[in-house]
């Protein structure tokens, strides 16, 4: 019992920290050298960054939408099936 307490806690706590980085700034969420955008493979809740329909990370309500994206290394997205590059690594 004591290890469920703490594993929902542990889950809660990590929902908590990660919905403070969605507040970041948009410095936070440049470019990343060696990596690119990667769109159409992102997993619901689990994108990088806003599109026209929410602002921040982890907001996407469904699988392999279109225009969610999340980094990937350089030149992984184009080996993904149904993906789409968004933005070439800088």
């Amino acid at each position: 019992m004591k290890d469920l307490k703490k594993t929902t806690a542990n889950a809660a706590l990590a929902g908590v920290m990660a919905m403070g980085l969605g507040v970041m700034s948009a410095d936070a969420v440049a470019a990343k050298p060696g990596f690119e955008k990667c769109a159409g493979i992102v997993k619901a809740g689990m994108n990088d960054c806003g599109t026209s329909k929410h602002s921040c990370s982890g907001m996407a309500k469904t699988n392999s939408a279109k225009d969610e994206w999340i980094y990937v290394p350089a030149g992984t997205c184009s080996k993904i099936a149904g993906s789409t590059l968004k933005q070439k690594a800088s």
